[in-house]
């Protein structure tokens, strides 16, 4: 897919290859920052000649790495990131195990020509240390197994770990998944919140290298967007009301108290509609085409009825409802007065 994608940067790339391989430059342990390594001698020493033609092309062969991130992360798959992923990440985070520095999990959810969506998520045991990583394969594959049986549309598309950086033991986990799904992609979560916020990035990777030398692999970080479902969005909603209460807790608001909120926020989304088309009118702001055609659109969408009618369909539909609540509460009485007739 990779080299469908691109064709400039990779030419761009294999000629700084050459241009390095001249020199006597080796690409050693390319991983996920693209670095580059002077060549060693038989003893472990560094060889010192040529010290400042290296050290210029170590710096254009970085320089070309990350122009090349740049270009596929434009041009690869969107990948789009569902809010019950993140919380059980996060919450997954928070039950480790007592020593973990991270934690890992594999990702599932539906692929196109154009996009990833993650759609939902699992963690996966694993023990890490600085020399080696052992990862719960046989649990991994119970617990997809146990996944199809509900979703069956939901398929592996890769893993996620907890962290800011990629290591070497996640080329190693990376490779399993490549077994497992076709070009996986990798998702971060910065758990620990580095920047003051929880960076989320995703990645593909690709082996890349001079012919005949050290390969490596690089991950290319691809654009993340966030989606949802309606009833997700709900639950995103209560957790947001819960940032302006002094004990961080919100409890379930009535149904009656739901839709004044949603009348509020369509009145506010429609005020500044309003506004804006006024600045527009005034001269105030230039009119944008884009922003015209949404809102032909949305009064297009609009049925065409009289206040009587509407008013008239909504009080019975209004009274629609209140004839299911009497009745299922009628019923629910009648179930609990048949139980103590019983036990009579």
């Amino acid at each position: 897919m990779l080299n469908h994608m691109i064709h400039v940067p990779v030419s761009i790339l294999c000629f700084t290859a050459n241009f390095l391989l001249i020199r006597e430059i080796h690409v050693a342990n390319v991983a996920s920052t693209g670095f580059c390594q002077p060549p060693t001698s038989a003893g472990g020493q560094q060889h010192e000649s040529h010290g400042d033609l290296r050290s210029l092309s170590s710096s254009l062969f970085i320089i070309i790495l990350h122009f090349l991130y740049e270009i596929m992360a434009v041009h690869g798959p969107v990948v789009k990131i569902h809010p019950v992923v993140l919380a059980s990440i996060v919450d997954s985070y928070e039950r480790r195990n007592e020593g973990a520095t991270r934690v890992i999990g594999t990702l599932l959810g539906t692929t196109d020509k154009h996009s990833v969506e993650v759609t939902n998520c699992f963690s996966v045991p694993h023990n890490e240390s600085e020399d080696e990583v052992a990862v719960d394969m046989e649990f991994a594959k119970n617990m997809y197994e146990l996944h199809k049986k509900v979703s069956p549309s939901e398929v592996i598309i890769g893993w996620y770990a907890t962290g800011y950086d990629i290591t070497e033991h996640s080329v190693l986990i990376h490779e399993y998944y490549s077994r497992e799904a076709p070009n996986p992609i990798h998702l971060t979560v910065d758990t620990a919140l580095q920047s003051n916020k929880m960076n989320i990035r995703a990645y593909v990777s690709s082996q890349m290298g001079v012919p005949g030398k050290t390969v490596g692999v690089m991950f290319t970080p691809l654009t993340v967007k966030y989606v949802y479902y309606d009833t997700e969005r709900i639950g995103v909603e209560l957790l947001q009301r819960t940032r302006a209460s002094p004990s961080r807790t919100n409890g379930l608001t009535t149904d009656l108290a739901q839709v004044a909120s949603a009348a509020g926020r369509v009145q506010e989304m429609l005020t500044t509609v309003l506004s804006y088309i006024e600045d527009i009118l005034s001269g105030k702001v230039m009119a944008d085409n884009s922003v015209g055609r949404f809102l032909m659109d949305l009064v297009n969408k609009v049925p065409k009825i009289t206040a009587e009618d509407f008013e008239s369909m909504l009080n019975s539909n209004i009274n629609d409802l209140l004839m299911v609540t009497y009745l299922a509460n009628l019923t629910q009485a009648q179930i609990a007065l048949n139980e103590k007739l019983v036990v009579l």
